[in-house]
């Protein structure tokens, strides 16, 4: 059963994925799923605030990744939205990356689930309204205990 999580505002997405962001460990791979404007960025943006990275997020859509490095752990924020193929994929050097020491984020994960590892949260970010969201977590039972 996904964790369900209903916000009415940005500042309460960052809330709610600052809380998320605590939670995770080395190694935790983030799919999302969500349209153009669902609010993968600002959640992401929640995410590095609880990790203690700063707020400083913006959008990989150009970039391909945006990294955000701490002391000790870095974020690494893809935007798979033009990535096709494994081949694609394998061509922008993402297998590179040392996901076993740090946190990735990945925005339009449906385009590599080839690539996601099975322990792989999959956060759906639904649009209700203008600022309203539906955040649906999905993984496996462990950080379930923090939204009861």
């Amino acid at each position: 059963m996904p964790i369900r999580i209903v916000t009415n505002s940005p500042q309460e997405t960052i809330a709610a994925a600052e809380k998320l962001g605590g939670l995770l460990k080395r190694g935790d791979m983030i799919a999302y799923k969500g349209g153009l404007g669902a609010g993968k960025t600002t959640f992401t943006r929640g995410l590095a605030q609880g990790l203690g990275l700063g707020d400083c997020v913006s959008s990989p859509t150009f970039a391909l990744v945006n990294e955000y490095a701490g002391e000790d752990l870095t974020l690494y924020h893809f935007d798979m939205y033009r990535i096709a193929s494994e081949d694609e994929l394998e061509t922008t050097g993402f297998y590179d990356y040392d996901f076993s020491d740090n946190i990735a984020a990945v925005e339009w994960s449906e385009n590599i689930p080839f690539a996601l590892p099975k322990d792989t949260i999959y956060i759906t970010i639904n649009s209700l309204g203008e600022t309203e969201r539906e955040i649906l977590i999905e993984e496996g039972g462990r950080l379930a205990a923090a939204w009861d």
